[in-house]
């Protein structure tokens, strides 16, 4: 494992702790047991009455006084009778035996007799008895006496049992002070844990990058300026300190900061804006210093932080703030403004919420340009599909045009995904290559999900899903301004849909009119009116498309001002534009009120519509929808066939060119408020 992915690991610091803690307390207590074993384990102790009779006995050998014991050591014959008392004679085990073992070997126990070589059997403490060594020589024992002097003895004593655990442990904790202090931290808690990846192993360049020409035009300009800084500086030209990618999840931020690198041919330092927060006070703040320490070793280089707003959010005066947080913005803040452009260093940092980041951070000086990465357009997404589709092999019928049309809304790592499910497609049906059909069933996966096979309705719930998924498709024929039905089905999916209608955008559009606006109401409300017609009741099968009409009501009230009743008043405004663009209403109590009410009105007229045109073609809504239960899945092709034959129509001997009614497989991807209709039978 490599020092950055130690770094990456949320519980490698506090094991640096536990692997300190024990280290020391293992040195210690070797300590502690060698001093132990050079004791040895001692003779036992015995009472002096004991020790008395002993004498009285014969059983004593000899005698060695010291300051506060007396050491006895038996006779051989006393020893064989305490052996064959106990009951334990020859066992390894007993103490007799140890001390045997330790005579042969010439290992030492207590204190040893030097004449023999022998170690003391038993011990007792020092009695004032004047009358001991006359009992000594009565009973014929030799006896000696140790000097009185122990205090050397006493104070090794000491410094191996107290003093040295105590100071290695010290020594361990003024080490990690100090390297905490410094800004190491224990196993590098306050050091970069950046990622540096040289212009080799980055592997990206400005060609694995499609469908985002104006954000590739910026940051082209800085490679040049890397390249070929004399160009620049001769005419008084300095290089931008920092960009600032911004756009929706999965547009290509960091596969742009990386091509970037890959283009400057320069080292490039990679981390995310979390990497930088710690519990450990003032921990972020170190590891900002030392990656632009590390950054101006290596310049000319670029630093990328990945989801800045994780430590450059706004900050906040009220009491409950971040200190961390803070600290660590702060340090960024003041490294961006210390280090020299003429050596050629970059920061670039990407985020989804712009709104969000402290307003120091994105001044000119520090942020210099900001770069919007948005989703890709109809070119765009062709470009993209090329690039992911390059390793993949392709039939000839592929059309990668007419997929990127029926992605409306999609962004590259949609498209991405997209390509790689075509292919697992493919293999799973046993064919070599990828065809348009396994294109679009791609984009169906990754739109509604995979069919859900062990779904089994019965006959009841799907004649009601029936009718309600071509009411859906039967108001969409019958008005104006809508896109034409592509696909009817009632086979479920596991993203919940019992059924769902789709349709196919003639062209790209980045504009709605009204009247399109107030279609796709109509086409929303469609199922629950088929339903109320038909049974005279209603499911909760439309609660996805009542929340859809919903929300375009409310958009055209409030956000684009196509309402009589507020003209063109902003009552509503967008926050996270690039995440969820949740609406956050800039209006009081009383005219939240109001605006309700006229959604209201407005969601009750497309209702009416929606169930007057289906009245009006009641005998089309019941074929079509025979039908549907038969074949569980239609086509638009032969919806529109149908539909023609009921009301008379003669089919057209050609279809007209790029009628999307008469093609097979585009699928809209535009959202909910845009386009694509709910799939009913939630």
């Amino acid at each position: 494992m490599d020092n950055n992915n130690r770094n990456k690991d949320p519980n490698h610091n506090r094991q640096g702790w536990g692997i300190i803690l024990v280290t020391t307390l293992l040195v210690t207590f070797m300590v502690m047991g060698l001093y132990s074993m050079m004791r040895g384990s001692g003779p036992e102790e015995i009472s002096y009455d004991k020790f008395l009779s002993m004498l009285e006995d014969k059983k004593v050998q000899e005698v060695n006084l010291s300051s506060d014991r007396i050491y006895i050591t038996l006779t051989d014959e006393a020893r064989q009778e305490e052996f064959e008392e106990s009951g334990q004679a020859g066992n390894p085990g007993n103490v007799f035996s140890q001390l045997q073992e330790q005579m042969q070997s010439g290992g030492s126990a207590g204190s040893t007799d030097e004449d023999t070589g022998r170690n003391p059997d038993y011990y007792t403490g020092y009695v004032n008895d004047y009358t001991l060594v006359d009992k000594l020589d009565e009973a014929g024992v030799e006896f000696s006496r140790e000097p009185a002097d122990t205090l050397g003895q006493t104070l090794l004593e000491l410094f191996i049992t107290v003093i040295l655990p105590i100071g290695l442990m010290a020594i361990m904790l003024v080490w990690l002070m100090r390297k905490m202090t410094k800004g190491g931290g224990m196993m590098g808690i306050g050091k970069s844990n950046a990622k540096m990846y040289m212009e080799k192993e980055t592997g990206v360049t400005f060609q694995d990058v499609a469908g985002e020409d104006e954000a590739k035009e910026s940051l082209q300009e800085v490679v040049d300026f890397l390249h070929n800084p004399g160009k620049y500086s001769g005419i008084g030209a300095k290089l931008p300190k920092g960009a600032l990618l911004v756009g929706p999840p999965g547009t290509g931020k960091t596969l742009l900061a990386k091509a970037v690198a890959g283009e400057a041919k320069v080292p490039f330092f990679s981390l995310s804006g979390s990497a930088f927060v710690e519990m450990y006070v003032g921990v972020g703040a170190s590891r900002v210093r030392d990656l632009f320490k590390q950054a101006q070793q290596q310049a000319p280089c670029i630093v990328f932080i990945d989801e800045i707003d994780a430590i450059g959010k706004t900050r906040d005066s009220s009491l409950g703030g971040n200190d961390e947080r803070e600290q660590t913005l702060n340090q960024l803040l003041a490294e961006m403004d210390g280090f020299d452009t003429n050596k050629g260093l970059l920061i670039l940092a990407a985020t989804n919420r712009p709104e969000i980041l402290d307003p120091a951070l994105l001044r000119p000086g520090r942020f210099d340009r900001r770069i919007i990465v948005d989703k890709p357009d109809l070119k765009g997404r062709v470009e993209i599909l090329k690039v992911h589709a390059k390793d993949v092999r392709m039939d000839e019928s592929v059309d990668l045009e007419a997929i990127a049309l029926a992605t409306s809304g999609a962004v590259g790592s949609d498209l991405a995904n997209m390509i790689n499910e075509a292919a697992i497609n493919a293999v799973k049906h046993g064919r070599q290559v990828v065809s348009q059909k396994d294109l679009f069933e791609a984009v169906e996966v990754v739109l509604v999900g995979k069919e859900k096979k062990d779904r089994i309705m019965s006959k009841e719930e799907r004649r009601i899903v029936s009718y309600h998924e071509v009411g859906h498709a039967l108001v969409t024929a019958l008005q104006k301004n809508t896109e034409p039905v592509q696909k009817i089905t009632i086979v479920p999916r596991t993203m919940g849909a019992l059924g769902y209608v789709m349709q196919t955008p003639e062209e790209e559009k980045f504009l709605n009119t009204k009247k399109e606006l107030e279609a796709m109401i109509v086409v929303a409300l469609g199922g629950r009116a088929a339903e109320e017609l038909v049974f005279d009741t209603v499911t909760t099968g439309a609660a996805n498309d009542i929340e859809q009409a919903t929300k375009i009501a409310r958009a055209m009230i409030t956000q684009y001002g196509m309402s009589e009743r507020f003209g063109l008043m902003g009552l509503e405004s967008i926050q996270n534009r690039y995440l969820d663009g949740r609406a956050v209403l800039n209006c009081g109590d009383a005219t939240a009120g109001e605006i309700d009410e006229e959604v209201m009105k407005m969601l009750k007229a497309a209702y009416e519509e929606a169930k007057k045109l289906l009245a009006e073609n009641r005998e089309t809504l019941d074929k079509i929808a025979a039908f549907l239960i038969e074949k569980e899945t239609i086509t638009g092709k032969e919806f529109m066939k149908i539909f023609r034959e009921v009301k008379g129509i003669p089919e057209p001997d050609e279809p007209e060119e790029g009628a999307p009614a008469e093609r097979e497989g585009r699928i809209s991807m535009k959202p909910a408020e845009d386009s694509r209709p709910a799939a009913g039978g939630e």
